[in-house]
């Protein structure tokens, strides 16, 4: 994971594999949504070129994470390292579902 610090803002990145059977779809999306919410950190998801906020559903749809999906959580703000650690935690465990 990388991270960066500039004055009180932090930047943290991590790589995520879905591990889902069925990708990230509308359940696991809305939960992984709720908790991205919870901070107070700007969140995105980056798949290639692409750049989807990770506090939209509609978004976190858009970016289309089947299962085996590699894709980089990145956030900016004061709690972007426990963002990307908490948000990467329950990708890994599978929302539950495997």
């Amino acid at each position: 994971m990388a991270m960066i610090k500039t004055g009180d803002r932090v930047r943290a990145k991590r790589e995520i594999t879905v591990i889902n059977e069925l990708g990230l779809h509308a359940r696991p999306a809305a939960e992984f949504v709720r908790r991205a919410n919870g901070f107070r950190s700007e969140i995105w998801i980056l798949t290639g070129k692409e750049r989807f906020s990770a506090l939209s559903l509609i978004e976190v749809m858009r970016a289309n994470l089947n299962q085996g999906a590699v894709a980089t959580l990145e956030a900016v703000g004061p709690d972007a390292l426990e963002a990307v650690e908490c948000l990467e935690k329950i990708v890994s465990e599978g929302f539950g579902e495997t």
